[in-house]
């Protein structure tokens, strides 16, 4: 695949790239903004170094790749509701995404991708690792996808914002997102089939008795955090990540107590999951 307006170096044959050679504080022409989909769609995550954007600049390259969504329950940044503030320090209690997951996919329709910029990093420590679910798909056997394809499964988020968010955010536990996608989803733009089941959001598999479901979950998220279908981003000042959402999963470390890692994130608006 080549490419006139980027430098695209993969990271690992199945997931990841880092992009060069462009300046995200400049709006992308059409050419670059295509390229750089281009890339994306064919790597999952891709990677931007030395980029002091700022918030304007950060929204607006969000906005290149579609509306933006507005998560249900985060804090955001300056009153910016489509700005996400991920933060975390020597007084946090957790950190976001330190389980495997697809950002928000217990909304009924969730995002397409998500665009990370950390202004504030540990000395060391404090990678995201991301893992390639059409290579989670690839990898089972025929009998496994054929028992898969046809399942759906539970995606909520009660458990998990009521108990983040409670105090925060006035909300009735009921109003909190949940929704029934595919177990295995077709992206809408490759074609390509990927696992879409995630620990942190997937709470059952429906059409089969409950201790069936369980066994499946837990065999497939083991399955997704196999290192083989994974990159690992060690991060510097001022990096980006945009990864998409539809075909990949990501796990920050919390290894870095009690250094600070801080930034902002966007999220691009997506469509409901389809078999």
């Amino acid at each position: 695949m080549t490419y006139r307006r980027i430098s695209v170096e993969p990271l690992t044959p199945a997931i990841g790239a880092e992009i060069s050679d462009i300046d995200l504080r400049e709006p992308l022409d059409d050419e670059a903004h295509a390229e750089v989909r281009r890339a994306l769609l064919a790597h999952g995550v891709v990677f931007f170094r030395d980029q002091p954007i700022d918030h304007d600049q950060h929204i607006a390259f969000g906005r290149r790749f579609g509306e933006l969504h507005i998560h249900p329950a985060s804090p955001c940044v300056d009153g910016r509701p489509e700005l996400m503030r991920v933060h975390t320090d020597a007084d946090s209690t957790r950190q976001n995404g330190h389980q495997w997951h697809s950002d928000v996919s217990c909304d009924e329709e969730p995002p397409m991708g998500s665009v990370l910029h950390l202004h504030t990093v540990p000395e060391c420590g404090g990678d995201t690792l991301f893992s390639s679910m059409y290579a989670a798909w690839d990898a089972l056997s025929e009998s496994m996808k054929a028992l898969l394809a046809p399942l759906e499964a539970s995606h909520e988020s009660a458990h998990l914002y009521d108990h983040l968010y409670g105090d925060a955010v006035v909300r009735r536990r009921n109003d909190w997102p949940s929704a029934v996608h595919p177990v295995v989803r077709t992206h809408p733009e490759t074609g390509r089939k990927a696992l879409f089941v995630n620990a942190i959001f997937t709470r059952r598999i429906l059409g089969v008795t409950e201790s069936e479901s369980r066994g499946l979950l837990e065999f497939l998220f083991e399955h997704v955090a196999n290192p083989h279908f994974q990159c690992r981003f060690r991060w510097r000042r001022n990096s980006i990540a945009f990864w998409d959402n539809r075909c990949v999963q990501h796990h920050a470390m919390w290894d870095y107590y009690p250094s600070t890692r801080s930034g902002t994130r966007v999220t691009v608006a997506g469509d409901r999951p389809r078999h």
